[in-house]
């Protein structure tokens, strides 16, 4: 016979290890979300210093594609991936999945590390070594949601998927700061600081984190896996090069490729859709979209990704190639410098994520997720209205508060999100978000891609063309730099490059007259021939941005008031119940 007492005992000391438990849980997955977000914005501050060390110029028109599937394959490859990553973690174990992710990544960026070739070589190496560290990070983005939602007690998940949730966003902007900081004096240093903390990660992990038994009598779903792969990536890769000029145009929208891409994927993920209806084990559960919580929090969170995911470009263009020239900072030290610039804005994902996840805890996320998306529109309204030489205290202000609206939106949703899942599929249902939200971010670099050169397009060529021969610049040379697409001035200002330095060619520049030469050797003179074309496309990127976020913010209203799964039976039909207030 046990006494009370022994209960008692037995009871508090098993609460004890539950508590300490959590806590790891949430460290854990907190290292490995913020290690795999930083690398995605690491590289993109680095990006000159490495195409400078493996010897490779990345604007001459052949080698656009390893620019661009640098800063985007990593993005790609984690949104294709995180559903099929989830789905195993639901069959097989999500620690054991999860501790996975932490080896592929880390051994990855070690290989990123030690190249030895060049020039294109070397390019092609990274790209493929880079495609194969997202997976690692598609494994452990899968997986942490799911593993932090069964550690933690639903009162509370709200805190502990914020903190998490925040993390990851917020590593997109660390990074810049640690990439301009690392690459200058050395480029190899943004893969190598990775693999001591992944290596920590990994190892306490595997020592400390419990797997939850489950099911594993279920099958791959082979077809579906393949057919969404197919479909999305090559939605992406028409994206991706919808961008790059094509055949005398500023942009390749309409090219034989862009567009086969395009109508190829929507078809595949059609296709996808009824494979899927027909799968007894289905890898996209469509199933969970009859949870009003599920599908209105992934798709508000598509749709806030679509709004916040070309903000980084945006600013990092407008901070590298106009503000901080006009204010005497040289291009080389503009990556650093832009990343410093934008630290309001994590401070502001920093503050509001935990405080609004525990605050939804007790509240439920509508109110936090829909007035956060009508702040983040605000705040892309007011960008709007700033002058492109603006006072950078305004300026940090809007910073701010587009971070701690942002923030407020993103924790809660997630605690929403995978508060409503079953728990049999919470691998799979965390995926499925991540998807939408890697998926929306990709979407809108191409959107905010597509306004700005639109936008630069109606008036660049002239500026440039009356900017340069207005210093003595030949009218020949003038003309060409005033044809090149806008795109070229786009990534040259993105890289910290001078633009105009660099695309009028060395030997042109030298045998200009002295005056022009110091002339275009002024940090402001390129700022001033752009700050209008810029404005331009400036006012239609953060147009779309503010429809974005005002869809986002309807779409999350109409999750309906504070829900949680109830655990019941829900063999074969899956009619999901909940408690809601």
């Amino acid at each position: 016979m046990v006494s009370d007492t022994e209960v008692s005992a037995g009871g508090e000391s098993k609460t004890r290890a539950d508590d300490r438990y959590k806590w790891v849980v949430l460290s854990n997955t907190t290292l490995g979300m913020l290690m795999a977000t930083i690398d995605i914005s690491i590289m993109l501050i680095a990006l000159p210093d490495i195409f400078t060390g493996i010897h490779l110029d990345p604007l001459l028109p052949g080698n656009s594609f390893y620019l661009l599937w640098m800063i985007l394959g990593f993005m790609v490859v984690t949104s294709v991936l995180v559903v099929t990553f989830g789905r195993l973690g639901d069959m097989y174990g999500r620690v054991k999945l999860y501790n996975m992710g932490f080896v592929v990544y880390t051994f990855f960026s070690l290989l990123l590390s030690v190249t030895w070739m060049s020039g294109t070589a070397a390019a092609l190496y990274l790209v493929v070594m880079r495609i194969f560290q997202g997976v690692g990070a598609a494994i452990l983005i899968a997986n942490s949601s799911a593993i932090l939602t069964d550690a933690f007690p639903e009162d509370q998940r709200g805190m502990a998927l914020g903190i998490n949730q925040i993390a990851g966003i917020s590593g997109s902007f660390i990074g810049l700061v640690l990439g301009g900081i690392l690459a200058p004096i050395q480029w190899r240093l943004i893969f190598i600081v990775s693999v001591p903390i992944g290596l920590f990660g990994t190892v306490w992990a595997y020592r400390k984190l419990k797997e939850i038994p489950r099911r594993a009598d279920t099958n791959i779903d082979w077809p579906g896996n393949i057919t969404f792969a197919f479909g999305l990536i090559a939605i992406m890769v028409g994206i991706t090069y919808g961008i790059q000029p094509y055949g005398g145009r500023t942009m390749g929208w309409l090219s034989p490729l862009v567009l086969s891409a395009l109508v190829g994927g929507v078809a595949m993920l059609f296709v996808f859709t009824q494979v899927e209806r027909r799968s007894p084990d289905p890898m996209f559960r469509l199933s969970l979209f009859r949870i009003r919580a599920f599908s209105a929090g992934s798709i508000s969170s598509f749709l806030a990704s679509v709004g916040r995911g070309g903000l980084m470009f945006m600013l990092v263009i407008w901070l590298q190639g106009i503000w901080l020239p006009l204010h005497g900072y040289d291009f080389a030290r503009t990556p650093l410098w832009a990343g410093v610039a934008m630290l309001p804005l994590t401070l502001g994902f920093l503050i509001a994520g935990p405080v609004s996840g525990a605050l939804s805890d007790r509240y439920g996320s509508r109110p936090f997720a829909t007035v956060g998306m009508l702040i983040a529109a605000l705040s892309f309204f007011l960008l709007e209205l700033l002058p492109v030489n603006f006072n950078y205290y305004e300026f940090g202000g809007l910073l701010l508060l587009n971070g701690l609206a942002m923030g407020a939106f993103a924790a809660p949703n997630r605690a929403g999100v995978m508060n409503s899942l079953p728990r049999q599929h919470r691998g799979v249902g965390s995926g499925m978000n991540s998807t939408f939200q890697n998926s929306g971010q990709v979407l809108s670099i191409g959107i905010f891609f597509t306004l700005m050169i639109i936008g630069l397009s109606s008036s660049l060529p002239a500026s440039v063309f009356h900017g340069l021969t207005a210093v003595g610049v030949p009218i020949a040379d003038a003309r060409r730099v005033a044809a090149l697409p806008p795109v070229s001035t786009l990534f040259a200002s993105f890289l910290g490059y001078n633009p105009l330095e660099h695309l009028l060619s060395p030997h042109v520049i030298a045998s200009l007259p002295t005056h022009t030469q110091l002339a275009l050797a002024k940090r402001s003179f390129f700022p001033s021939i752009i700050t209008k074309p810029f404005h331009n496309g400036l006012h239609a990127a953060c147009d779309s941005a503010v429809l974005a976020c005002l869809l986002a913010a309807g779409c999350s209203w109409l999750r309906g008031g504070k829900y949680v799964y109830v655990e019941k039976s829900n063999e074969p039909g899956e009619v999901f119940t909940g408690v809601s207030d």
